[in-house]
């Protein structure tokens, strides 16, 4: 989860005039809490939103993620620009890679799709696709992880 996200669960909350809600993604979990309007008066700043431990939560499954990565050799394909991420050339294609495929070093992984221009992501390395971390017609942003390749 990014700020816009948890930005637009705010929005979500105010428009449906809600006063707690929870959240569950990608083994994250962020609980965002309002006070009702007549328990605002004797407010505790303490009391007010939850968003920390989330930070905290976030933290950690980086951390864990990374010590896993380095114990199985593991290395990112990062997005190299803003835009849409596409597994294949067109809808009816199947994808440029699938887990568990070799790849070599130079070939196509991926498209991302910005301003109207399709732009062909290649692997650096040669070696096996562990994970395909990103849905087919995704929105990605500069570096986020797209691809996780077992180096040979």
């Amino acid at each position: 989860m990014n700020i816009k996200e948890i930005k637009e669960m705010i929005t979500l909350m105010n428009e449906n005039k809600l006063l707690e809600l929870e959240i569950e993604k990608e083994g994250m979990r962020i609980r965002l809490k309002k006070e009702s309007p007549e328990t605002e008066k004797g407010l505790n700043p303490s009391q007010i939103v939850t968003i920390p431990q989330f930070s905290v939560n976030q933290e950690s499954a980086q951390t864990e993620s990374k010590k896993e990565k380095q114990a199985k050799n593991l290395i990112e394909i990062k997005a190299p620009m803003v835009g849409t991420f596409y597994r294949s050339p067109s809808p009816e294609s199947p994808p440029f890679v699938e887990v568990g495929q070799d790849t070599e070093e130079g070939q196509v992984v991926c498209i991302i799709e910005a301003m109207k221009l399709m732009n062909e992501i290649k692997s650096e390395v040669k070696g096996k696709i562990v994970e395909v971390l990103i849905e087919n017609g995704q929105p990605v942003e500069f570096g986020q992880p797209l691809f996780l390749i077992e180096s040979a």
